[in-house]
């Protein structure tokens, strides 16, 4: 049985009161705080009419395996009615390891898709019009070298990087702190990052640059203050960055993107979206200066809590799933994936991708909550939680600002020594029952359930790197070969990679052999231990 509850808190630690009243948000000036969707500071929304224009991009994050046998997952997906690609990279590519590396051995495949050279893209997109879909690649420290593959695979296909919409997550500051695939030092990683910047404000005016992740750095024990928090403290990090290369702010802030989670706490998650957007409104106009309204917007990404899924009644996810998506729905997310129930077994299988594909769409179409514009902008709970919310997430910026910066502030280990607390907290609270959890430590049942599980077949690494191998026989070596010497003559000045990369990309180097330059030039990232 449950335990009685003794407090009412957030998943923040903030506590909710039996009701709240209109005297509660005497101080809070409608106009400027709160003010019309799609008008600054943009609370309820970045666009006037929201979903009722336009519903969120329906997106699944998939990969595995192949790119054979992950093109047949995208195209399912997309005659089922998912109207993006996500694309997930095993671990050997996100780290820029070629499948064939001793290190990759039992891993190719197995957490994404596995990609070598340009050859892999090529049937990764075999019959996907590249013009008319919108891709989204998690990757970060390989980010360049995938963006790359991306636009030499559409150029091969006579699709122009202009007409190339889509994002690259691009991220590495929350490598550093939260996932750990990294490969360079920070300084390398930051310039690879405005490289791209730069490269893409004049060749892909359509790609989002990168997508400021806190979604990782929930997953390994953050809250929901602390999520917004760091995720803005970092985007101003990137931000300075990219202004100290000689970009104008509104040459590349508009196409500034980020990743969110949504938790389980409905009010609470919503209210964390409405703040975020007010924030980020705030310290792009006022702190940058920003003079275009587009760079002032924070647009998002949002993906549905992979940590609390449980393997214990698996179908309970499917509800999970659902109060998660509707929270981002209700935040007023541009873009969704929906986790599939059986994710903390295995790889979803179809079936479990397709329910967590319709959950979207019965949302969208049967719950009534896309109609209106912020249904629940102006109750009492949701603008005090915003408010709160707000002033909790500035006060971890101005620390951070005091420590020198996001860089400084991940390099000190404060970010991840505060995320570890949470998550001791939170776990703290789970093992005493305090906070439940239907089907673990309440409501829990003898017999365990095992859904059907995917499994990646390990013939396929042996498949992949014979693939590779054919590759590397068939291509102009001589050209690979001087693209590479090439590409370490630029890393070592502090002229633009991407076009060297490009062409290293166009010749078929592979990730390994790139990433291999570029280590021999910066060195490799060596994590310290954060107590």
């Amino acid at each position: 049985m449950a335990k009685e509850r003794r407090s009412f808190k957030t998943s923040s630690g903030m506590e909710v009161e039996e009701s709240y009243l209109p005297e509660e948000l005497k101080q809070l000036d409608y106009a400027t705080e709160v003010g019309l969707p799609g008008e600054y500071p943009f609370t309820r929304g970045i666009r006037k009419d929201m979903y009722r224009g336009r519903l969120w991009t329906m997106r699944q994050y998939a990969g595995f395996g192949t790119a054979e046998e992950s093109n047949r997952r995208y195209k399912y997906l997309l005659k089922g009615g998912q109207t993006g690609l996500s694309v997930a990279f095993d671990l050997p590519t996100q780290i820029g390891l070629d499948s064939d590396h001793p290190l990759s051995s039992g891993e190719v495949g197995k957490t994404g898709v596995a990609i070598d050279t340009l050859a892999d893209v090529e049937v990764l997109f075999e019959g996907i019009p590249l013009d008319q879909v919108s891709t989204s690649m998690t990757i970060n420290s390989t980010a360049g070298v995938l963006l790359a593959f991306y636009i030499a695979c559409a150029k091969k296909n006579g699709v122009a990087a202009e007409k190339l919409s889509g994002t690259i997550q691009n991220d590495l500051l929350k490598e550093y702190v939260a996932r750990g695939t990294y490969i360079f030092p920070p300084e390398p990683s930051l310039r690879l990052t405005t490289d791209i910047f730069k490269y893409c404000k004049d060749i892909l005016p359509r790609w989002n640059t990168i997508s400021i992740s806190g979604y990782h750095m929930r997953e390994a024990g953050a809250t929901a203050v602390q999520e917004i928090a760091f995720t803005l403290a970092n985007a101003i990090c990137y931000i300075q960055a990219a202004l100290e290369t000689g970009l104008e702010i509104d040459d590349f802030a508009p196409r500034i993107s980020f990743f969110f989670n949504a938790h389980n706490n409905l009010f609470e998650e919503v209210a964390k979206f409405r703040a975020a957007r007010r924030l980020y409104a705030k310290i792009m106009r006022e702190r940058f200066g920003a003079k275009d309204p587009r760079s002032w917007r924070l647009r998002f990404h949002t993906q549905t809590a992979g940590c609390t899924l449980t393997a214990q009644q698996p179908e309970n996810n499917i509800v999970r799933v659902t109060l998660q998506a509707l929270a981002a729905v209700l935040g007023g997310t541009q873009s969704l994936h929906t986790n599939s129930f059986d994710e903390a077994w295995s790889l979803p299988t179809e079936k479990a991708a397709k329910i967590a594909l319709r959950t979207q769409q019965l949302i969208a179409h049967e719950s009534g909550v896309a109609d209106t514009v912020d249904p629940l902008g102006g109750s009492y709970f949701i603008e005090k939680l915003t408010c709160e919310i707000e002033k909790l997430a500035q006060d971890y910026i101005d620390k951070i600002d005091q420590m020198g910066g996001a860089l400084k502030a991940v390099e000190s280990g404060f970010y991840q020594r505060e995320i570890h607390n949470s998550a001791y907290q939170h776990q703290k609270a789970v093992e005493s029952g305090e906070q439940i959890v239907v089907g673990v430590n309440s409501f829990a049942e003898e017999k365990q359930d095992v859904p059907e599980l995917l499994k990646v077949d390990p013939k396929l690494e042996k498949k992949q790197i014979e693939c590779l191998k054919e590759v590397k026989s068939q291509r102009n070596n001589e050209k690979a070969k001087a693209d590479l010497e090439k590409l370490k003559e630029i890393a070592q000045g502090d002229a633009n990679l991407m076009p060297h990369i490009l062409r290293c990309a166009e010749d078929y180097c592979s990730i390994g052999e790139i990433c291999d330059v570029l280590k021999e030039v910066w060195g490799e990232y060596k994590e310290e231990v954060v107590l």
